[in-house]
C-alpha cells in the first residue's frame, strides 16, 4: 500500500517536472515567434497539458480506491481465515486434551493408594477413585504415568499385579487429577460416606494433597474406535 503510494506520488511529480520543461523550452523561443501566435500557441497547448493531467490525475485516484478496495478485501478475507483458524486450532487443542493426546498441566489433587501386610489395592479400588474424580469434574487423570483415557482398562493379572492400559504397574498407586481442587477434595472427603473415609475403614492406606502445576503426560497408545468412523 505505502509503496504504490509512493510510485504514484512519483509519477506526478515526474508530469510536473516535463510540464514545467515545456514551458522553459517555449519560454527559450519567444524571441524567434510572433508573440500573439506563441501566446495563443501556449495557451492552447497549456490547456491541453492542464486537461491530460486533469485526466491523469483522474486515472491515479481511481487506481488508488481500486487498489484501497483490493487490499481491503484481502485483509478482510486474511482476518477471516485467521480467525476460522485460530478457532479451529482451539478446537483441536481441547479436542486433543480430552482424548488425552496433549501433555497437560494444571492445579489438582494426588492420591496415593500403597499395599500394607494385611490389605492390597484392587483394580476395583482404582476404578472407583476413577469414577469419583470424573464426577467431580477432573479434567486429566493419570495412574502411575499412564493418562487415563475413553477407553483405558484397570485389570488384576494374577493377583501379582495391577495392569493399567496394557501397562505394569505396582503399589504405590499416585493418581493425579486434575481439575478444581476444592471440588476434587471435597468429592473424595465426604464423613462416613466419601472414598477417602471407605477406604480408611476398610484398612487400606489412602493420602489426598492438592498441589499446584500438576503435570499429566499424554497416553502413548492408539486410540481406536470400533464402530464410530
Amino acid at each position: 500500500m505505502k509503496k504504490g503510494k509512493v510510485t504514484i506520488t512519483i509519477t506526478i511529480g515526474l508530469v510536473f517536472l516535463i510540464l514545467t520543461a515545456v514551458m522553459f523550452v517555449q519560454f527559450k523561443t519567444i524571441n524567434q515567434t510572433d508573440i500573439t501566435s506563441l501566446e495563443n500557441m501556449r495557451e492552447d497547448e497549456l490547456r491541453t497539458e492542464i486537461s491530460s493531467f486533469k485526466q491523469k490525475i483522474e486515472d491515479l485516484n481511481k487506481e488508488i480506491t481500486d487498489t484501497d478496495s483490493k487490499i481491503a478485501e484481502y485483509q478482510k478475507a486474511i482476518d477471516s481465515n485467521k480467525e476460522a483458524s485460530e478457532l479451529l486450532s482451539q478446537e483441536l487443542e481441547q479436542q486433543n486434551n480430552i482424548l488425552g493426546k496433549n501433555d497437560v498441566k494444571g492445579n489438582g489433587i494426588i492420591v496415593t493408594l500403597t499395599d500394607t501386610n494385611d490389605q492390597k489395592i484392587t483394580p476395583e479400588d482404582l476404578r472407583e477413585l476413577l469414577n469419583q474424580l470424573k464426577e467431580a469434574g477432573a479434567e486429566a487423570i493419570s495412574i502411575n504415568g499412564q493418562r487415563i483415557v475413553y477407553d483405558s482398562y484397570i485389570v488384576d493379572i494374577s493377583g501379582t499385579f495391577i495392569s493399567v492400559n496394557g501397562k505394569r504397574i505396582v503399589s504405590p498407586y499416585e493418581v493425579k487429577a486434575i481439575g478444581n481442587s476444592t471440588y476434587l477434595e471435597s468429592g473424595l472427603s465426604k464423613k462416613q460416606y466419601g472414598y477417602i473415609d471407605t477406604k480408611l475403614e476398610e484398612g487400606k492406606d489412602v493420602k489426598l494433597v492438592r498441589k499446584d502445576n500438576i503435570t499429566i503426560e499424554k497416553y502413548t497408545g492408539d486410540l481406536n474406535f470400533e464402530y464410530a468412523t
